[in-house]
């Protein structure tokens, strides 16, 4: 049987459509007159901040707007100088994105009244996540434990946050956990851990919409996103796809019957 869960945090049980660090992004590349897209921002979304701003530096277009306005590549020093930025104008505003996404809190729930611990991973720093807890708790959501990427050896992709909170939690083996998150870094970070990893759509980073911009899209045309997401999530090692993060207990039900059948992800 499941015996644990490791969350994701933004885009996954709370900030529906992970907004709070979008802007950021693209505001601190602004500040240097490098203009981003939401798209690039977006795509390492789920990483440490720090490497999730080195990734995009690392984007050919990105490094080369850079190096025709200064000269050369982004260096470490950049990357660091970005980071400077980027940190106290995240720290600001992240009490506004920590709102649970309809369903979450009735999930947590459910999973407590199985017996099912609630672990969780972030790409935010445990000052940040200090911030995100206590706004989440008011609201009705609070895990079992959380690791942070700087308590670890290292972010996603690698599994070291996940094998930190099963080791608090005492929970292993590790087909006996689900991974849940709304990124491509999330699915690896759950695949590289030996887990169960289980892709959410609505509210995702990888979606990109906020609530009221679902609601409004035609039926076709979001179909078409939702599927788009479903293949980048399933192509990076997503066992199943839940079009919600309320959804994730059915999920585990059929995860318990191929586990009662020896199978393992």
């Amino acid at each position: 049987m499941i015996k644990a869960v490791m969350l994701d945090w933004a885009g996954t049980m709370v900030d529906y459509g992970c907004f709070a660090p979008l802007h950021v992004f693209v505001d601190v590349f602004a500040r240097r007159g490098i203009e981003v897209t939401v798209e690039e921002a977006r795509g390492p979304m789920g990483m440490l901040k720090r490497d999730h701003i080195q990734a995009m530096c690392r984007m050919e277009r990105i490094s080369a707007l850079w190096e025709s306005k200064f000269g050369s590549l982004p260096s470490e020093a950049d990357v660091d100088a970005l980071y400077a930025d980027f940190e106290p104008m995240l720290f600001s505003t992240l009490h506004e994105y920590a709102t649970p996404v309809p369903g979450a809190v009735e999930l947590a729930a459910r999973l407590r009244e199985q017996e099912i611990k609630i672990g969780s991973t972030t790409g935010y720093t445990r000052p940040m996540m200090d911030i995100v807890c206590k706004s989440a708790a008011a609201q009705g959501y609070a895990p079992d434990s959380l690791v942070t990427p700087d308590e670890a050896a290292a972010g996603r992709p690698y599994p070291w946050m996940i094998y930190r909170n099963a080791e608090l939690l005492g929970v292993y083996p590790m087909h006996h956990i689900v991974k849940a998150g709304d990124t491509v870094s999330d699915m690896l970070e759950g695949v590289n851990a030996g887990c169960w990893a289980v892709g959410v759509v609505l509210g995702s980073s990888e979606l990109g919409m906020s609530e009221a911009e679902v609601e409004a899209c035609e039926p076709e045309e979001l179909d078409r996103r939702k599927a788009a997401v479903t293949e980048r999530l399933t192509a990076a090692g997503a066992h199943y796809i839940a079009e919600s993060i309320g959804e994730l207990d059915r999920i585990i039900a059929v995860i318990n019957e191929r586990l009662a059948r020896g199978e393992r992800p």
